[in-house]
């Protein structure tokens, strides 16, 4: 059985062992742990930041994924942007992201202030893709491009 559930700050260290993680396996980028954990702890110090989402087997954390919010003048209402998913390697394939996805998809259609959700991949990391497509969401109608400084 898995449980899903918003974070709280009791998870901070176990997400970001997850971001840890999910940078080495999809960027090839070794993360600074204290930067990335005062960031993941700042999420919980202002919610206007985001909120996590877990995925729990057995009381043991198994999934996360956060959710920032981008304000839509065309839809007038809040989008939530999935970011940072990350799911223990012996559990895909399982449709654990699936559950959390459908739990997080849940609460947006439960509130009239919420209009959709999107989210980024990288683009060599096919596999996500095509759960995303299976899970009825587009990727056809926009690219991301970005600036970020390098520490």
């Amino acid at each position: 059985m898995i449980d899903y559930r918003e974070g709280t700050p009791s998870d901070v260290s176990v997400i970001a062992d997850f971001q840890l993680a999910m940078a080495r396996e999809t960027e090839e980028l070794d993360l600074d742990r204290r930067i990335l954990t005062d960031g993941v702890q700042a999420v919980f110090d202002d919610p206007s930041r985001g909120r996590y989402f877990l995925a729990e087997s057995d009381g043991t954390v198994i999934a996360s994924l956060m959710i920032t919010y981008e304000w839509s003048d065309w839809r007038n209402g809040n989008v939530w942007w999935i970011q940072s998913v990350y799911v223990r390697p012996e559990f895909r394939g399982q449709r654990v992201y699936a559950g959390l996805y459908e739990h997080v998809k849940q609460l947006v259609q439960a509130n009239d202030a919420l209009r959709g959700i999107r989210l980024y991949v990288d683009r060599r990391n096919v596999s996500a893709q095509s759960v995303y497509t299976r899970l009825g969401m587009n990727g056809e109608h926009y690219q991301v491009f970005e600036w970020m400084k390098t520490f």
